[in-house]
């Protein structure tokens, strides 16, 4: 995985590259053309809501 940090004009980016499995990239290209949004949008999205739920789980831990 390679990854790079992209100055944004209000924080930092961080560019990576991330290979999935076809199935899994053909259903993330579906829904971001439901959503009207980026593929990125999507990925973006699902690993915040994945980072939420690990911090919820472990304070309930």
């Amino acid at each position: 995985m390679r990854s790079h940090t992209k100055k944004n004009s209000s924080s930092q980016a961080v560019r990576t590259s991330v290979s999935f499995p076809a199935k899994l990239y053909r259903e993330l290209e579906q829904i971001a053309k439901q959503k009207k949004v980026s593929l990125a949008w999507v990925v973006r999205d699902a690993a915040e809501k994945y980072i939420a739920n690990q911090t919820s789980q472990q304070e309930q831990d």
